[in-house]
Protein backbone atom coordinates (compact mmCIF):
# COMPACT_ATOMS: atom_id res chain seq x y z
CA UNK A 1 0.00 0.00 0.00
CA UNK A 2 1.34 3.44 -0.90
CA UNK A 3 2.12 5.87 1.88
CA UNK A 4 -0.21 8.88 2.05
CA UNK A 5 1.68 12.11 1.38
CA UNK A 6 0.38 15.61 1.72
CA UNK A 7 1.84 18.53 -0.20
CA UNK A 8 1.55 22.14 0.90
CA UNK A 9 1.51 24.99 -1.61
CA UNK A 10 4.05 27.51 -0.37
CA UNK A 11 4.42 29.82 -3.35
CA UNK A 12 2.62 30.80 -6.52
CA UNK A 13 5.22 32.12 -8.94
CA UNK A 14 3.18 34.55 -11.02
CA UNK A 15 2.68 32.90 -14.37
CA UNK A 16 5.67 30.57 -14.00
CA UNK A 17 4.21 27.87 -11.76
CA UNK A 18 3.70 26.85 -8.17
CA UNK A 19 5.97 25.49 -5.43
CA UNK A 20 4.77 22.66 -3.18
CA UNK A 21 6.55 21.02 -0.27
CA UNK A 22 5.74 17.51 0.98
CA UNK A 23 4.75 17.05 4.62
CA UNK A 24 7.64 14.62 5.00
CA UNK A 25 10.09 17.41 4.09
CA UNK A 26 8.72 19.71 6.82
CA UNK A 27 8.91 16.82 9.31
CA UNK A 28 12.54 16.07 8.43
CA UNK A 29 13.48 19.76 8.72
CA UNK A 30 11.96 19.81 12.23
CA UNK A 31 13.75 16.60 13.25
CA UNK A 32 17.13 17.77 11.98
CA UNK A 33 16.78 21.19 13.59
CA UNK A 34 15.83 19.68 16.95
CA UNK A 35 18.73 17.22 17.04
CA UNK A 36 21.22 20.02 16.27
CA UNK A 37 20.52 21.60 19.68
CA UNK A 38 23.04 20.85 22.44
CA UNK A 39 21.41 18.61 25.04
CA UNK A 40 19.10 16.76 22.64
CA UNK A 41 20.30 13.17 22.37
CA UNK A 42 17.70 12.10 19.82
CA UNK A 43 14.06 12.21 18.90
CA UNK A 44 11.95 9.65 20.74
CA UNK A 45 12.02 6.51 18.63
CA UNK A 46 14.75 8.01 16.45
CA UNK A 47 18.34 7.28 15.60
CA UNK A 48 21.27 9.55 16.31
CA UNK A 49 22.66 11.98 13.73
CA UNK A 50 25.75 9.79 13.14
CA UNK A 51 23.55 7.02 11.75
CA UNK A 52 21.44 9.30 9.56
CA UNK A 53 23.99 9.39 6.75
CA UNK A 54 24.08 5.58 6.61
CA UNK A 55 20.42 4.78 7.13
CA UNK A 56 18.74 7.71 5.42
CA UNK A 57 16.64 10.75 6.29
CA UNK A 58 13.37 8.85 6.67
CA UNK A 59 14.25 7.97 10.29
CA UNK A 60 14.39 11.65 11.27
CA UNK A 61 10.63 11.85 11.11
CA UNK A 62 10.16 9.57 14.11
CA UNK A 63 9.10 11.53 17.18
CA UNK A 64 7.89 14.44 15.02
CA UNK A 65 4.35 15.35 13.98
CA UNK A 66 3.64 18.37 11.79
CA UNK A 67 0.16 19.71 11.08
CA UNK A 68 -0.34 22.45 8.49
CA UNK A 69 -3.54 24.42 7.96
CA UNK A 70 -3.69 27.51 5.74
CA UNK A 71 0.15 27.67 5.53
CA UNK A 72 0.47 27.74 9.34
CA UNK A 73 2.33 24.81 10.90
CA UNK A 74 2.07 23.27 14.34
CA UNK A 75 4.94 20.97 15.33
CA UNK A 76 4.87 18.31 18.05
CA UNK A 77 8.24 16.85 19.10
CA UNK A 78 9.07 14.00 21.44
CA UNK A 79 12.67 14.37 22.65
CA UNK A 80 15.28 12.34 24.50
CA UNK A 81 17.52 14.74 26.45
CA UNK A 82 21.02 14.46 27.85
CA UNK A 83 21.23 14.09 31.63
CA UNK A 84 22.30 17.27 33.43
CA UNK A 85 21.03 19.73 30.81
CA UNK A 86 18.45 22.33 31.79
CA UNK A 87 15.17 21.07 30.38
CA UNK A 88 13.57 24.51 30.01
CA UNK A 89 16.60 26.10 28.31
CA UNK A 90 17.08 23.13 25.99
CA UNK A 91 13.37 23.06 25.10
CA UNK A 92 13.35 26.81 24.38
CA UNK A 93 16.41 26.44 22.13
CA UNK A 94 14.73 23.57 20.27
CA UNK A 95 11.55 25.59 19.80
CA UNK A 96 13.48 28.55 18.38
CA UNK A 97 15.68 26.39 16.10
CA UNK A 98 12.74 24.39 14.71
CA UNK A 99 10.56 27.48 14.15
CA UNK A 100 13.37 29.39 12.41
CA UNK A 101 14.41 26.42 10.26
CA UNK A 102 10.92 25.65 8.99
CA UNK A 103 10.06 29.30 8.34
CA UNK A 104 13.35 30.05 6.55
CA UNK A 105 13.38 26.90 4.43
CA UNK A 106 9.70 26.60 3.48
CA UNK A 107 8.04 29.98 3.97
CA UNK A 108 5.38 28.36 6.16
CA UNK A 109 4.48 30.22 9.35
CA UNK A 110 5.04 28.19 12.53
CA UNK A 111 2.42 28.89 15.19
CA UNK A 112 3.50 26.37 17.84
CA UNK A 113 6.38 24.01 18.60
CA UNK A 114 5.17 21.70 21.35
CA UNK A 115 7.74 19.56 23.15
CA UNK A 116 7.30 16.38 25.15
CA UNK A 117 10.34 15.07 27.02
CA UNK A 118 10.19 11.31 26.49
CA UNK A 119 13.35 10.38 28.40
CA UNK A 120 16.63 11.53 29.87
CA UNK A 121 19.75 9.70 28.66
CA UNK A 122 21.65 8.44 31.69
CA UNK A 123 24.42 6.65 29.72
CA UNK A 124 27.04 9.38 30.14
CA UNK A 125 26.18 9.84 33.83
CA UNK A 126 26.86 6.16 34.60
CA UNK A 127 30.46 6.45 33.44
CA UNK A 128 31.28 9.23 35.93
Amino acid sequence: MAEKRTNYKIKDLDGVGEVYVADEVVTIIAGLAATEVDGVVSMNGNITNELVSRLGMKNLSKGVRVTVEDNVATVDLSLNLEYGKNILETSRAVQERVKTSIENMTGLEVADVNIRIASVDMENEKGK
